[in-house]
């Protein structure tokens, strides 16, 4: 059984411990079983988006007035539902993200007709959301985008490609960044795509170590309606940002659901696997080892619940919470997750074992949404002076 005692944290209300409670058994029952399948990534992925839809889940990932649960989106909750999950099965872990995700900007900056047109959707599963803003040569480094719209009469058109988009050729729309020229140089505009635009075209297929449903997208000619920006033209870049500063904690707390499953499963292994004529958790370098895990998932367990607090609690950007959040969390359960491995000797790389698929699903989140490596600048700006050269 995982540890539960985080959840009479002062983070938390009793609306958040009965919503935790609540889905761990039905995701033990409901998604589960759906790790089986995980190489079937379009088709599981799809079934978890209805199953989640159905079952009134994905309704955290909009705000009250289209749907959901909360006036705004409680961060909280998006955090306990994605450890919750990932604990139980990465897909649909992945799945519910991508619903907040991909509908974050418009929940967060978008018009009122298209919260009306996209968001009712998304909450019920209905419809599935992406996220568009990597490219081939802009990841990290968002200012090398080089997708770009323009104004073309009564349209904006698109031309560009994205790459590692999750939910590619599933999506029936997504949310694309672009360069805006008209303005100025570090302008750039988001905007909502149907999948039905004959301008848009899942050019190929990305396989990874973890399926998922990933791809590149191709944009050309693409035109799409005034109506469909999100927010204001030339402040997309602050869009992505404001988006990512919710989401990012989340990512973190998949990172440690995933480190409470090897958690759990390390020490069930220890407590009976039987080596030199004693238990494993008998051995002092195991109970060091497991020490250790313990102590990761709970530091990271205050990080990533003090960063969906204090944004629950009014603060118009955690930047600095979410980027520590994320961080360490997503590092932590590399960690947790490769001791576990390491204790289950050579049935932790054994195809098929718990383990070994927590090693392949933990990887990428010390990439996605920003590299461990971005996290630590984006920290030192928040901490250090700002100097004469960031001067107006």
């Amino acid at each position: 059984m995982p540890d539960r005692t985080f959840l009479s944290w002062p983070f938390f209300d009793d609306t958040h411990r009965k919503l935790a409670a609540e889905l761990d058994s039905w995701a033990a029952e409901q998604v589960a079983p759906l790790v089986e399948d995980e190489h079937d990534a379009d088709t599981v992925t799809t079934e978890c988006v209805r199953r989640l839809g159905q079952a009134g889940w994905l309704r955290y990932t909009v705000p009250k007035a289209y749907g959901g649960v909360h006036d705004r989106l409680d961060v909280r909750s998006l955090c306990l539902i994605r450890e919750t999950l990932a604990r139980h099965a990465g897909l649909a872990d992945f799945a519910f993200a991508m619903q907040g995700l991909g509908s974050g900007p418009v929940s967060q900056f978008g018009s009122d007709a298209l919260k009306q047109r996209y968001l009712p959707a998304v909450c019920s599963g209905a419809a599935i959301a992406a996220f568009a803003i990597s490219e081939p040569d802009a990841g990290s480094d968002v200012g090398a985008m080089r997708t770009s719209a323009r104004r073309a009469g009564d349209a904006f058109v698109i031309d560009g490609q994205k790459t590692f988009i999750s939910n590619a050729g599933i999506a029936n729309h997504y949310v694309v960044f672009c360069r805006y020229p008209e303005g100025g140089e570090r302008a750039f505009i988001a905007l909502m795509v149907d999948a039905t635009n004959p301008g848009l075209q899942i050019t190929d297929r990305v396989e990874v170590i973890a399926p998922h449903p990933l791809g590149t997208v191709t944009l050309t000619e693409c035109r799409v309606a005034p109506d469909a920006v999100v927010g204001e033209p030339g402040k997309g870049l602050g869009i992505a940002l404001g988006t990512l500063d919710i989401f990012r904690p989340t990512v973190g707390a998949a990172a440690l659901g995933f480190a409470r499953r090897a958690l759990d499963e390390a020490i069930e292994w220890s407590s009976r696997r039987r080596v030199f004529g004693k238990l494993l958790a008998q051995q002092q370098l195991t109970q060091a080892r497991i020490a250790e895990m313990a102590l990761d998932v709970d530091a990271s367990a205050l990080l990533i619940y003090r960063a969906a607090w204090v944004r629950d609690m009014g603060a118009a950007r955690v930047t600095r919470e979410a980027a520590m959040a994320k961080l360490y969390a997503t590092e932590a359960a590399a960690r947790v997750v490769d001791g576990a491995v390491q204790l289950f000797g050579g049935r932790g790389v054994t195809l098929g074992e718990t383990v070994e698929r927590l090693y392949r699903e933990v990887r990428a989140l010390r990439i996605y949404e920003g590299t461990s490596e971005i996290q630590k600048l984006v920290i030192a700006s928040q901490v250090l002076p700002a100097s004469e050269d960031d001067a107006p």
